[in-house]
């Protein structure tokens, strides 16, 4: 299983918030973002801080998919 942030950028896109707002409203690092844009994986600390500024659950953000189903745009 792999996982994927499509739903995150979505929530942003939705909520007219950039990424680099999004990484000054959470404190997340440069290398943070990257890692949510390739799709690799990250703290559970980080996906808390990020559902608490967005106000969501983890779930709203991120999903688990079968390797198959990733790729590094999605």
């Amino acid at each position: 299983m792999n996982i994927s942030y499509k739903k995150l950028w979505i929530e942003l896109i939705k909520r007219d918030i950039k990424k680099s707002d999004l990484r000054k409203l959470t404190g997340l690092s440069a290398g943070t973002i990257t890692k949510l844009n390739k799709n690799e994986p990250v703290s559970v600390a980080v996906l808390l801080s990020i559902c608490e500024v967005l106000q969501c659950d983890i779930g709203d953000i991120c999903s688990a998919v079968s390797e198959g189903n990733v790729t590094e745009n999605n």
